[in-house]
């Protein structure tokens, strides 16, 4: 069976399709730039990439290019665009509603508008692909939505709801809703598996760290807390987003230096976190370069990055009464051994027992990097958001 994942943003549309029987990723790319001019660049297993810059001036041309590049007499890996058997599709936000993967038809379609306030820069986006896709293949291929908030929604009532007039949290669905679940499902169940253990018995603590980064606490099989909340601002800062704040900074600041709402929005989202700090660069790998060369407010972005972080493990821990399994993935989780040591350090009076031989220089491979003796097993799992999406839809289509 073979399955095309799209993931698609307000001007871009990543993909890949797989062959799920094998696992195998026959092609993949990414259509930039729509509705400006237009990039498509496409990856066939096995042979050269290829880059047309024709124009797309919207999501359904960039779908009809992507599926063309697909069926390519030279480039292409189907025959035909009937060969796909059904399209899975990211999405970010399904509120309140969705606590699985969902087959798209018009109910879900309006779920996912009625979320547009939720999500506004995601959601519209998710649903112009799928619409798309509805118009260029073949009538009847299944479309799922996989949900980004999805498997949070197990989390119970007193780690969700908010402080708020509780009629006010009812009136506008205001909740924590959480972010990064499909790599937060997808690594906790491969740890599992990856440590011989049954993923119910399992105390797991999830670290997606990367430009966006969250925590999930994992206790008998289900989501009992994450990071993120309404929207991915909460939680640890992150690259441009502040992560936890003083709610009360919010209306000093626009008092004091009269910002709009939209230009207090962009300051949290898009000028805060570690750059907002250091002022040197979101990019981590910039940060560390900065600080080992002296910069003090790069080492004071990372060192911030690191303790907060540690401060989440360790509610987690004792929220769920113990952990059994650190993980962490994503492009920091998985590529940098000073962040995964500095996390861990200090932990051993929980029974942590980091091993530094193993973990330093490790970059993108599944390892133990706690000691034998530990209590506590810590992980680097690789995530792959894109082959979890995949396996659900043909879950769902088969």
């Amino acid at each position: 069976m073979k399955i095309l994942v799209i993931n698609c943003g307000s001007s871009s549309a990543k993909f890949q399709l797989f062959d799920i029987d094998t696992g195998d990723v026959l092609a993949k790319g990414n259509a930039e730039r729509i509705g400006i001019d237009g990039k498509l660049t496409y990856k066939p297993a096995g042979k050269d990439e290829f880059v047309s810059t024709e124009p797309m001036p919207d999501h359904k041309v960039a779908v009809r290019m992507i599926l063309d590049a697909l069926v390519d007499p030279e480039h292409g890996v189907i025959s035909d665009v009937s060969e796909i058997a059904a399209v899975g599709h990211r999405v970010l936000h399904g509120g309140k509603y969705y606590s699985e993967s969902v087959i798209v038809n018009d109910d879900v379609k309006k779920v996912i508008r009625e979320c547009f306030p939720l999500g506004p820069l995601h959601n519209p986006a998710n649903l112009i692909g799928i619409e798309a896709c509805e118009d260029v293949l073949p009538e009847g291929t299944p479309q799922v939505a996989v949900f980004d908030t999805a498997f949070h929604q197990t989390m119970p009532p007193k780690a969700y709801t908010y402080a708020l007039p509780y009629e006010l949290s009812e009136k506008y669905d205001i909740r924590r809703y959480g972010f990064h679940g499909t790599s937060h499902r997808y690594v906790s169940h491969r740890v599992a598996d990856f440590l011989g253990k049954k993923y119910e018995d399992l105390r797991i603590i999830t670290c997606h760290l990367g430009n966006g980064s969250s925590f999930a606490a994992v206790k008998d099989g289900k989501c009992q807390d994450t990071s993120m909340g309404l929207t991915p601002l909460a939680g640890i800062c992150m690259g441009t987003r502040t992560g936890d704040i003083d709610p009360a900074i919010v209306p000093f600041l626009m008092k004091n230096e009269r910002f709009t709402p939209d230009e207090m929005d962009t300051l949290l989202n898009k000028q805060s976190g570690v750059q907002g700090v250091s002022g040197v660069s979101s990019d981590f790998r910039d940060l560390e370069k900065a600080a080992n060369e002296g910069n003090d407010r790069a080492r004071l972005a990372l060192d911030m990055f690191a303790y907060q972080g540690k401060k989440i493990i360790g509610s987690y821990a004792a929220a769920m009464g113990g952990v059994d399994v650190i993980v962490f993935t994503a492009g920091i989780g998985e590529n940098t051994d000073h962040m995964r040591k500095a996390m861990c350090e200090g932990l051993e009076f929980m029974g942590v027992e980091f091993d530094d031989s193993v973990n330093a220089g490790l970059r993108g491979k599944e390892a133990i990097i706690s000691k034998p003796s530990s209590k506590v097993t810590v992980c680097v799992i690789p995530t792959n958001e894109e082959l979890a999406i995949a396996q659900e839809t043909e879950r769902l289509v088969r």
